[in-house]
């Protein structure tokens, strides 16, 4: 895996810990290009961050700050190598949690956010997913329309969305598919 554009263009990233499915080069690569405008200056809130690729990326390619969650202690110490090898560790923090608990949680850090990235292992319960979409849905968003980009598997079914958030892309690459929501 490797970043694809930006200020860390081309950066390799570390091995893919155990258990974690990052989202490809190419998936990513087309999820950027569909939000090219929204990323510079963006806040990002990276949900299930596994390998930090998304937040990264969004850094790379200008975003101000990154918001990175992942409650794996092996997944998080990939995070912090990869923040290190693209330089970008001083815009990002990493906070270990249970992604349930911290978007339902008091921290208001997750309001500040006009970018999220959800990118959940393809076997989650439907009714965890959904409920973290409620939850981050009942946040308030920061500075107008917010973005949230969910990853699912092609073959899983589409979850049910807070009714404020409209469909504005709906990608597939390989296996898997990808939707990008807009808060109205």
């Amino acid at each position: 895996m490797r970043i694809v554009a930006g200020s860390a263009k081309g950066v390799r990233l570390a091995p893919v810990p155990p258990g974690v499915r990052p989202v490809s080069d190419a998936a990513r690569e087309g999820i950027f290009s569909s939000l090219a405008e929204h990323v510079p200056g963006a806040r990002v809130l990276d949900l299930y961050a596994g390998t930090g690729a998304m937040g990264i990326e969004a850094l790379s390619r200008g975003a101000e700050r990154a918001l990175l969650v992942e409650r794996d202690r092996a997944a998080v110490r990939t995070i912090r190598d990869n923040l290190t090898r693209a330089k970008v560790a001083d815009r990002a923090e990493l906070v270990t949690s249970d992604v349930l608990s911290f978007v339902r949680g008091n921290d208001d850090r997750a309001d500040a956010t006009d970018l999220v990235f959800a990118d959940p292992p393809y076997a989650i319960a439907d009714e965890e997913l959904e409920a973290v979409l409620a939850a981050l849905g009942a946040r308030t968003p920061f500075e107008g329309a917010r973005r949230v980009v969910l990853t699912r598997s092609r073959k899983s079914s589409t979850p049910v969305i807070p009714v404020h958030w409209l469909l504005a892309r709906r990608l597939t690459y390989g296996d898997t598919l990808v939707l990008i929501f807009q808060e109205a």
